[in-house]
């Protein structure tokens, strides 16, 4: 099964509100309302794409070691995933599904590392939940995510319906601003430059990750 597929049919579930979910259907319209809006906004059209240069980062990974790209890239290109937290049930399947390409990718010479805003504490509960064998960094107040075009605002109601949820970020991230990254996958090459870019506004949407794969033997 595709990891789309995968996202789909739990997308499927949640919104037909089965067990273990229970998600109630009013929620549904407000989630897809502010998804619109950052379509609407075009913020996803002015983050870094394919061709520009992948700003520089240094973040702590999930048992507080540093972790930076340009020492990244000197072994060779790196794959960076950008995901909005551990509470969000679509970017856990995508990790699992990336950690099962990973053989794949490292035969390939590359790395492979994930970024959120959230606490340290809440990535080691990724890699632990998830059982990943690549770094997740924290990625404090969600600044190397502004620096890729990736951070925008929460508006007033979903922050409101997040609350509902007792999906609280501020706690999760140790940030009151009530922001997130949009998911995005890179292949940035060993100079620097992107080869490969996907970033979508629609968080349940994924690219799958063999097309990281297509791409890294492109470069080769």
């Amino acid at each position: 099964m595709t990891l789309q597929a995968k996202l789909d049919a739990f997308k499927a579930d949640f919104k037909a509100g089965k067990p273990p979910y229970n998600a109630p259907p009013e929620i549904h319209p407000v989630m897809e309302r502010a998804t619109a809006e950052l379509f609407a906004s075009g913020q996803a059209d002015r983050a870094i794409h394919t061709g520009d240069r992948a700003p520089a980062f240094e973040l702590r990974d999930q048992n507080d070691n540093p972790v930076s790209s340009a020492a990244l890239l000197a072994q060779g290109p790196l794959i960076v995933t950008f995901y909005r937290g551990v509470w969000c049930p679509y970017c856990n399947i995508e990790l699992q599904a990336l950690n099962e390409i990973l053989p794949e990718v490292r035969a390939l010479g590359a790395n492979l590392v994930a970024i959120s805003p959230q606490k340290q504490v809440n990535s080691r509960k990724s890699v632990r939940q998830n059982q990943l064998d690549f770094p997740v960094l924290s990625d404090v107040h969600g600044e190397v995510g502004a620096a890729f075009g990736l951070r925008f605002s929460l508006p007033d109601y979903l922050v409101a319906l997040y609350q509902q949820l007792g999906n609280d970020l501020p706690a999760f991230n140790d940030d009151p601003s009530w922001t997130l990254p949009m998911p995005a996958r890179y292949v940035i090459g060993r100079d620097g430059v992107v080869r490969y870019a996907e970033v979508n506004p629609d968080y349940t949407r994924r690219p799958e990750p063999g097309d990281m794969l297509t791409v890294l033997r492109d470069m080769r």
